[in-house]
């Protein structure tokens, strides 16, 4: 999943379907494996002139993007590969089963946490071979990302987009705005836009995963991606003072946020970016999906999130990543490689951005020329920074952010007062999640 439900989407479901859907994550073996691979009985397929891929990407534009991809794969191959599509909700809810069961040679998923947790329990293969011959279309941040706890491969990044503040050059020109860089100057920015009538930041959380990604933003620039990381991974605590000095930066901006958000879908406060009612907003670079008039999509502009702490920077860039992975046992293992590495290829990422320009290529190799500004400046943004995170919901486990953060943080948004006692119950919480 990239992004919520939109004509345009990728993946398609909103992240509180799949939130649900992923919730029983660490139970595996529960449900039925209703997701039959294209094989039949055996997992993959036998035939050496074919490969089955199963995949979640059921709407119109990525649907035809990749079908693009695998028509440009057999042309240069010779080896067919048979699709086996699924609803994206229904194929993120079984997926468990679908991976025990007999899965497709290839499947579509996820980088991160979501991708590590299945090449733990041994539920996809290394491809380490595979990225012997693309290791080099790709910046060390994507390495990362394509590694699971053993250090082995076992991802393909295809696409990826960044999030960031987003706004309109035109009103930061009307009111003379610079772009603020540090924590003090977007406090004083967010003051002078209310002084000016403006909505400093708009803000659309009924859904519940918009905030997260706010959450994110402020603890790697608060306490940098190690710290983070150990976070989402259920090591560092959320007692702990670094923890609570995010939850107090958070509430210092949390003023200039539009108010009622938890009452708000994402594309709502966009409109408000779009009419120029708002100043700013953090998203994902699929916030211009609601801009429909070219002038106004042209006038879209973003920056990195400001600087905290010093000590980090905004090295860290909130990338959340689309790629392949290789089934436990593959019928067709020598043509599902084949099938990888050309995935990996610069050639392959151009091809799917012919479809659906509305993201950016994982290879720092994908010619960018036919890119638009904000594509450019999206690729940029990602290919330099020195550590790249996923969105909260793919660097932890499922169960915890459903259960625990989604409405744990919209209590925080209700009443930010009340941080020690949430985050208490966050932590006791935590721990027995981690714990089974």
């Amino acid at each position: 999943m990239r992004f919520p439900p939109a004509a345009t989407s990728a993946q398609g479901p909103g992240r509180r379907t799949i939130l649900r859907g992923l919730g029983g994550a660490a139970a595996l073996g529960a449900g039925i494996p209703l997701l039959a691979a294209c094989g039949g009985s055996a997992s993959g397929s036998s035939d050496p002139h074919t490969v089955t891929l199963g995949s979640g990407a059921s709407d119109a534009v990525p649907k035809k993007a990749f079908a693009d991809v695998y028509a440009e794969f057999t042309v240069r191959s010779k080896i067919k590969v048979e699709v086996n599509t699924k609803d994206h909700n229904t194929f993120q809810e079984q997926i468990n089963s679908y991976l025990q069961g007999t899965p497709d040679d290839v499947f579509g998923w996820f980088a991160g946490y979501r991708m590590q947790f299945f090449a733990a329990k041994g539920l996809s293969t290394p491809i380490d071979d595979v990225w012997k011959k693309i290791g080099g279309n790709f910046p060390a941040a994507m390495h990362d990302l394509s590694k699971g706890a053993d250090g082995k491969y076992y991802f393909v990044p295809v696409y990826t987009y960044p999030w960031a503040v987003f706004y309109r050059k035109s009103v930061f020109k009307k009111y003379g705005y610079d772009v603020p860089t540090t924590w003090s100057a977007l406090i004083a920015l967010c003051k002078q836009m209310k002084k000016d009538g403006l909505v400093p930041i708009a803000f659309g959380d009924k859904d519940k995963w918009p905030a997260l990604g706010t959450f994110d933003q402020i603890n790697v620039r608060t306490n940098g991606y190690d710290f983070h990381m150990s976070l989402m991974r259920g090591e560092a605590s959320w007692t702990d003072a670094k923890t609570r000095a995010v939850f107090d930066n958070w509430a210092e901006i949390l003023p200039y946020h539009q108010e009622g958000a938890v009452g708000r879908l994402w594309q709502d406060a966009a409109q408000n970016l779009v009419s120029k009612k708002a100043g700013m907003y953090l998203l994902g670079m699929f916030v211009g999906q609601q801009f429909t008039n070219k002038e106004d999509l042209a006038d879209l502009d973003f920056f990195p999130f400001p600087e905290i702490d010093p000590s980090y920077g905004q090295d860290t860039v909130e990338a959340p990543t689309d790629g392949f992975m290789l089934s436990k046992k593959p019928g067709n293992h020598a043509g599902a490689v084949k099938l990888m590495q050309f995935l990996g290829s610069p050639e392959a990422e151009e091809t799917y951005l012919k479809a659906d320009p509305s993201v950016v290529a994982a290879s720092a190799e994908a010619d960018t020329s036919a890119y638009s500004a904000l594509q450019k400046k999206g690729f940029e943004m990602i290919s330099n920074a020195k550590h790249l995170t996923q969105f909260m919901d793919r660097d932890s486990r499922p169960d915890f952010i459903s259960t625990v953060m989604l409405p744990g943080i919209q209590k925080f948004i209700r009443d930010p007062k009340g941080i020690d006692g949430l985050l208490s119950s966050i932590e006791r919480q935590k721990k027995t999640i981690f714990a089974s």
